[in-house]
Protein backbone atom coordinates (compact mmCIF):
# COMPACT_ATOMS: atom_id res chain seq x y z
CA UNK A 1 0.00 0.00 0.00
CA UNK A 2 1.79 3.62 -0.78
CA UNK A 3 1.62 5.89 1.64
CA UNK A 4 1.25 9.98 0.92
CA UNK A 5 4.01 12.04 2.27
CA UNK A 6 3.28 13.96 4.92
CA UNK A 7 5.45 16.65 6.83
CA UNK A 8 4.63 17.31 10.45
CA UNK A 9 5.36 20.34 11.37
CA UNK A 10 6.29 20.61 14.87
CA UNK A 11 5.88 23.56 17.08
CA UNK A 12 8.68 25.01 19.67
CA UNK A 13 7.98 26.00 22.22
CA UNK A 14 5.32 23.54 23.04
CA UNK A 15 3.43 21.18 26.04
CA UNK A 16 3.90 22.11 29.78
CA UNK A 17 5.26 25.51 30.77
CA UNK A 18 7.15 26.36 33.70
CA UNK A 19 4.06 26.77 35.98
CA UNK A 20 2.36 23.53 34.97
CA UNK A 21 5.39 21.80 35.58
CA UNK A 22 5.90 22.88 38.52
CA UNK A 23 2.50 22.11 39.68
CA UNK A 24 2.66 18.54 38.61
CA UNK A 25 6.54 18.37 40.28
CA UNK A 26 4.50 19.72 43.81
CA UNK A 27 2.23 16.37 43.80
CA UNK A 28 4.72 14.01 42.81
CA UNK A 29 7.54 15.38 45.70
CA UNK A 30 4.43 15.45 48.45
CA UNK A 31 3.86 11.65 47.42
CA UNK A 32 7.82 10.70 47.67
CA UNK A 33 7.76 12.74 51.07
CA UNK A 34 4.54 12.53 52.99
CA UNK A 35 2.79 9.01 51.47
CA UNK A 36 -0.55 8.89 50.06
CA UNK A 37 -3.06 9.52 49.46
CA UNK A 38 -2.09 13.15 48.60
CA UNK A 39 -5.33 15.48 47.71
CA UNK A 40 -5.47 18.01 44.97
CA UNK A 41 -8.08 20.43 45.07
CA UNK A 42 -9.32 20.55 41.24
CA UNK A 43 -7.54 19.18 38.59
CA UNK A 44 -4.19 20.23 39.02
CA UNK A 45 -3.98 21.14 35.59
CA UNK A 46 -6.58 21.13 32.53
CA UNK A 47 -5.27 17.75 31.97
CA UNK A 48 -7.08 14.12 32.31
CA UNK A 49 -3.85 12.12 30.86
CA UNK A 50 -1.77 14.41 33.94
CA UNK A 51 -5.06 14.14 36.66
CA UNK A 52 -4.91 10.39 36.05
CA UNK A 53 -1.05 9.79 35.49
CA UNK A 54 -1.02 11.55 39.39
CA UNK A 55 -4.31 9.43 40.83
CA UNK A 56 -1.93 6.12 39.61
CA UNK A 57 0.64 7.38 42.26
CA UNK A 58 -1.95 7.85 44.86
CA UNK A 59 -2.96 11.82 44.26
CA UNK A 60 -6.91 11.98 44.98
CA UNK A 61 -8.42 14.67 43.44
CA UNK A 62 -11.52 16.89 45.16
CA UNK A 63 -13.71 19.50 43.98
CA UNK A 64 -14.27 21.15 47.65
CA UNK A 65 -11.63 20.83 51.06
CA UNK A 66 -14.91 19.16 53.32
CA UNK A 67 -14.79 16.17 50.56
CA UNK A 68 -11.44 15.04 52.76
CA UNK A 69 -11.80 12.17 55.41
CA UNK A 70 -11.03 13.80 58.51
CA UNK A 71 -8.82 10.99 58.98
CA UNK A 72 -6.21 12.24 56.32
CA UNK A 73 -6.26 16.08 58.01
CA UNK A 74 -2.67 15.27 58.73
CA UNK A 75 -2.00 14.46 54.68
CA UNK A 76 -1.51 17.39 52.39
CA UNK A 77 -3.58 19.02 50.47
CA UNK A 78 -2.42 21.04 47.10
CA UNK A 79 -3.96 23.72 45.12
CA UNK A 80 -4.06 23.92 41.77
CA UNK A 81 -2.07 25.83 39.20
CA UNK A 82 -5.19 28.10 38.37
CA UNK A 83 -5.37 29.58 41.98
CA UNK A 84 -7.75 29.51 44.24
CA UNK A 85 -9.66 32.61 46.21
CA UNK A 86 -8.59 34.25 49.57
CA UNK A 87 -11.40 32.32 51.10
CA UNK A 88 -10.54 28.44 50.27
CA UNK A 89 -6.79 28.64 51.76
CA UNK A 90 -8.68 30.24 55.09
CA UNK A 91 -11.23 27.51 54.80
CA UNK A 92 -8.16 24.81 55.02
CA UNK A 93 -6.43 26.71 57.95
CA UNK A 94 -9.84 26.43 60.47
CA UNK A 95 -10.09 23.04 58.71
CA UNK A 96 -6.67 22.51 60.40
CA UNK A 97 -5.45 21.04 57.40
CA UNK A 98 -2.05 21.14 55.86
CA UNK A 99 -1.90 22.85 52.79
CA UNK A 100 0.57 23.30 50.25
CA UNK A 101 -0.51 26.15 47.09
CA UNK A 102 0.91 25.16 43.96
CA UNK A 103 -0.52 28.33 41.96
CA UNK A 104 1.47 29.60 39.14
CA UNK A 105 3.94 32.38 40.19
CA UNK A 106 2.45 34.32 37.42
CA UNK A 107 -0.75 33.95 38.34
CA UNK A 108 -0.16 35.33 41.91
CA UNK A 109 1.28 38.13 39.74
CA UNK A 110 -2.26 38.77 38.20
CA UNK A 111 -3.40 38.14 41.92
CA UNK A 112 -1.31 41.00 42.87
CA UNK A 113 -1.68 43.71 40.38
CA UNK A 114 -5.59 42.98 40.85
CA UNK A 115 -4.82 43.68 45.06
CA UNK A 116 -2.82 46.97 43.94
CA UNK A 117 -5.58 48.09 42.00
CA UNK A 118 -8.05 47.88 44.76
CA UNK A 119 -5.80 49.35 47.26
CA UNK A 120 -5.59 52.37 45.27
CA UNK A 121 -9.10 52.97 45.27
CA UNK A 122 -9.42 51.27 41.71
CA UNK A 123 -12.62 49.21 40.69
CA UNK A 124 -11.02 46.51 38.98
CA UNK A 125 -11.61 45.25 35.69
CA UNK A 126 -10.60 41.91 34.70
CA UNK A 127 -10.77 40.39 31.47
CA UNK A 128 -11.26 36.71 31.48
CA UNK A 129 -13.47 33.76 30.63
CA UNK A 130 -16.25 33.60 33.01
CA UNK A 131 -16.59 30.36 35.44
CA UNK A 132 -12.86 29.83 34.53
CA UNK A 133 -10.99 28.14 37.89
CA UNK A 134 -8.26 31.06 37.43
CA UNK A 135 -11.12 33.60 36.97
CA UNK A 136 -12.44 32.55 40.12
CA UNK A 137 -9.68 32.45 41.97
CA UNK A 138 -8.61 36.09 41.18
CA UNK A 139 -11.92 37.62 41.94
CA UNK A 140 -11.58 35.89 45.29
CA UNK A 141 -8.84 37.63 45.89
CA UNK A 142 -10.98 41.15 46.19
CA UNK A 143 -14.07 42.38 48.02
CA UNK A 144 -16.90 41.19 46.17
CA UNK A 145 -18.02 43.97 44.33
CA UNK A 146 -14.54 45.28 43.72
CA UNK A 147 -14.41 43.21 40.41
CA UNK A 148 -15.86 43.51 36.60
CA UNK A 149 -15.69 40.46 34.59
CA UNK A 150 -15.72 41.34 31.01
CA UNK A 151 -14.50 38.77 27.87
CA UNK A 152 -15.57 40.91 24.51
CA UNK A 153 -14.83 44.43 23.45
CA UNK A 154 -19.22 44.41 23.85
CA UNK A 155 -18.65 43.58 27.15
CA UNK A 156 -16.87 46.75 27.99
CA UNK A 157 -19.68 48.61 25.56
CA UNK A 158 -21.81 47.45 28.16
CA UNK A 159 -19.62 48.81 31.28
CA UNK A 160 -21.13 51.55 33.49
CA UNK A 161 -18.58 51.95 36.37
CA UNK A 162 -19.51 54.37 38.90
CA UNK A 163 -16.31 56.24 39.11
CA UNK A 164 -14.89 55.72 35.06
CA UNK A 165 -11.95 57.92 36.20
CA UNK A 166 -10.81 55.09 38.72
CA UNK A 167 -10.50 52.27 36.61
CA UNK A 168 -7.48 49.69 36.56
CA UNK A 169 -7.19 46.35 34.79
CA UNK A 170 -6.09 42.88 34.71
CA UNK A 171 -6.45 39.62 32.21
CA UNK A 172 -6.42 36.06 32.88
CA UNK A 173 -3.03 34.42 31.78
CA UNK A 174 -3.92 32.09 29.28
CA UNK A 175 -6.01 34.49 27.10
CA UNK A 176 -5.57 35.20 22.94
CA UNK A 177 -2.89 38.11 23.07
CA UNK A 178 -4.21 39.43 19.67
CA UNK A 179 -8.82 38.73 21.09
CA UNK A 180 -7.08 40.80 24.52
CA UNK A 181 -5.79 43.50 22.49
CA UNK A 182 -8.91 44.28 21.00
CA UNK A 183 -10.54 44.13 24.56
CA UNK A 184 -7.96 46.57 26.13
CA UNK A 185 -7.85 49.07 22.84
CA UNK A 186 -11.89 49.61 23.61
CA UNK A 187 -11.03 49.89 27.48
CA UNK A 188 -8.55 52.69 26.82
CA UNK A 189 -11.01 54.09 24.03
CA UNK A 190 -13.78 53.93 26.82
CA UNK A 191 -12.08 55.27 29.94
CA UNK A 192 -8.85 57.07 28.90
CA UNK A 193 -7.90 56.87 32.60
CA UNK A 194 -7.86 53.59 32.92
CA UNK A 195 -4.71 51.88 34.69
CA UNK A 196 -3.01 49.03 32.97
CA UNK A 197 -1.27 46.48 34.84
CA UNK A 198 2.52 47.00 35.55
CA UNK A 199 3.40 44.04 33.38
CA UNK A 200 1.81 41.70 31.17
CA UNK A 201 -0.82 39.52 32.13
CA UNK A 202 -1.01 37.10 29.50
CA UNK A 203 2.15 34.89 30.60
CA UNK A 204 5.17 34.12 28.43
CA UNK A 205 4.13 30.99 27.95
CA UNK A 206 0.62 31.36 26.48
CA UNK A 207 2.46 34.25 24.43
CA UNK A 208 4.92 32.00 23.15
CA UNK A 209 2.81 29.18 22.22
CA UNK A 210 0.20 31.49 20.33
CA UNK A 211 3.42 32.84 18.42
CA UNK A 212 4.67 29.29 17.52
CA UNK A 213 1.42 28.99 15.90
CA UNK A 214 1.26 31.87 14.42
CA UNK A 215 4.40 30.84 12.78
CA UNK A 216 3.45 27.28 11.65
CA UNK A 217 0.22 27.47 10.86
CA UNK A 218 -0.36 29.33 7.07
CA UNK A 219 -0.47 26.57 4.35
CA UNK A 220 -1.50 23.59 6.88
CA UNK A 221 -4.32 21.25 5.49
CA UNK A 222 -4.48 20.23 9.25
CA UNK A 223 -3.33 21.91 12.82
CA UNK A 224 -3.91 19.49 15.53
CA UNK A 225 -3.39 20.99 19.12
CA UNK A 226 -2.91 18.66 22.45
CA UNK A 227 -5.12 19.36 24.93
CA UNK A 228 -8.21 18.87 27.14
CA UNK A 229 -11.59 20.69 26.25
CA UNK A 230 -11.31 22.49 29.49
CA UNK A 231 -7.90 23.84 29.01
CA UNK A 232 -8.37 27.55 28.09
CA UNK A 233 -4.65 28.38 26.47
CA UNK A 234 -5.32 25.39 24.41
CA UNK A 235 -8.56 26.52 23.14
CA UNK A 236 -7.01 29.44 22.13
CA UNK A 237 -4.14 27.52 20.65
CA UNK A 238 -6.90 25.98 17.84
CA UNK A 239 -8.11 29.38 17.28
CA UNK A 240 -4.93 30.87 16.22
CA UNK A 241 -4.20 28.43 13.84
CA UNK A 242 -7.35 28.95 11.76
CA UNK A 243 -6.42 32.66 11.60
CA UNK A 244 -3.56 32.36 10.90
CA UNK A 245 -4.22 30.10 7.96
CA UNK A 246 -4.72 26.94 8.57
CA UNK A 247 -7.31 25.05 6.56
CA UNK A 248 -8.51 23.19 9.82
CA UNK A 249 -7.70 22.88 12.97
CA UNK A 250 -8.43 20.54 15.89
CA UNK A 251 -8.08 20.05 20.42
CA UNK A 252 -7.12 16.01 20.69
CA UNK A 253 -6.63 14.99 24.07
CA UNK A 254 -5.37 11.26 22.90
CA UNK A 255 -4.11 9.56 19.57
CA UNK A 256 -7.38 7.13 19.70
CA UNK A 257 -9.43 10.11 19.01
CA UNK A 258 -8.54 10.73 15.90
CA UNK A 259 -11.01 10.40 13.49
CA UNK A 260 -8.81 9.13 9.85
CA UNK A 261 -11.98 9.30 7.86
CA UNK A 262 -12.60 12.55 8.43
CA UNK A 263 -9.09 13.82 8.01
CA UNK A 264 -8.31 12.35 4.94
CA UNK A 265 -4.67 12.71 2.58
CA UNK A 266 -3.29 15.72 3.97
CA UNK A 267 -0.06 17.16 3.07
CA UNK A 268 0.99 19.36 5.71
CA UNK A 269 0.18 18.82 9.63
CA UNK A 270 0.62 21.35 12.40
CA UNK A 271 0.92 20.17 15.49
CA UNK A 272 1.32 22.10 18.84
CA UNK A 273 0.28 21.05 22.52
CA UNK A 274 -0.85 23.39 25.16
CA UNK A 275 0.53 24.20 28.51
CA UNK A 276 -0.62 21.72 30.55
CA UNK A 277 -0.26 18.82 27.89
CA UNK A 278 2.44 16.16 28.73
CA UNK A 279 4.90 15.39 25.89
CA UNK A 280 4.13 11.93 25.93
CA UNK A 281 0.70 12.46 24.21
CA UNK A 282 2.21 14.29 21.83
CA UNK A 283 4.58 11.58 21.27
CA UNK A 284 2.17 8.86 20.89
CA UNK A 285 0.18 11.04 18.39
CA UNK A 286 3.05 11.53 15.97
CA UNK A 287 2.93 7.76 15.98
CA UNK A 288 -0.49 7.33 14.84
CA UNK A 289 0.58 10.06 11.84
CA UNK A 290 3.55 7.99 11.42
CA UNK A 291 1.57 4.67 10.98
CA UNK A 292 -0.47 5.86 8.23
CA UNK A 293 1.76 8.46 6.33
CA UNK A 294 5.29 8.61 5.41
CA UNK A 295 5.90 11.22 7.48
CA UNK A 296 9.15 13.71 8.16
CA UNK A 297 8.71 16.41 11.03
CA UNK A 298 10.35 19.78 10.46
CA UNK A 299 10.56 22.09 13.68
CA UNK A 300 8.90 25.34 14.12
CA UNK A 301 10.37 27.11 17.03
CA UNK A 302 10.57 30.31 17.52
CA UNK A 303 12.05 30.76 20.82
CA UNK A 304 13.69 29.04 23.80
CA UNK A 305 12.12 28.55 27.42
CA UNK A 306 14.35 28.82 30.18
CA UNK A 307 12.00 29.76 32.89
CA UNK A 308 12.15 27.75 36.12
CA UNK A 309 9.93 27.92 39.04
CA UNK A 310 10.79 27.07 42.45
CA UNK A 311 8.51 24.83 44.32
CA UNK A 312 7.12 25.26 47.99
CA UNK A 313 9.60 25.33 50.40
CA UNK A 314 8.41 21.68 52.36
CA UNK A 315 9.10 20.10 49.69
CA UNK A 316 12.75 21.87 48.55
CA UNK A 317 14.22 18.39 50.38
CA UNK A 318 12.70 16.03 47.94
CA UNK A 319 14.75 14.74 45.45
CA UNK A 320 12.92 14.33 42.07
CA UNK A 321 14.52 11.76 39.60
CA UNK A 322 13.82 12.01 35.39
CA UNK A 323 12.11 8.79 36.11
CA UNK A 324 9.55 10.35 38.79
CA UNK A 325 8.31 12.06 35.97
CA UNK A 326 8.54 10.21 33.14
CA UNK A 327 4.77 9.44 32.97
CA UNK A 328 4.49 12.64 31.61
CA UNK A 329 7.55 13.21 30.28
CA UNK A 330 8.35 9.75 28.65
CA UNK A 331 12.15 10.41 29.19
CA UNK A 332 13.52 7.38 31.61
Amino acid sequence: MHRHALTIRLCGPRGFCAGVDRAIQMVVMALKKYGAPVYVRHEIVHNRFVVEGLENLGAVFVEELDEIPAEHHAQPVIFSAHGVPKSVPADAQARNLFFLDATCPLVSKVHKQAMRHERLGRHVVLIGHKGHPEVIGTMGQLAPGAVTLVETVADVDLLEPANPEALGYVTQTTLSVDDTAAVVARLHARFPQITAPSAESICYATTNRQDAVKQAAPGCDLFVVVGAPNSSNSKRLVEVALKAGAKKSILLQRAHEIDWEDIGEIGLLGLSAGASAPEVVVAEIIEAFKTRFDATIELAETVRETENFMVSRELRDVELTAADMAFVSGER
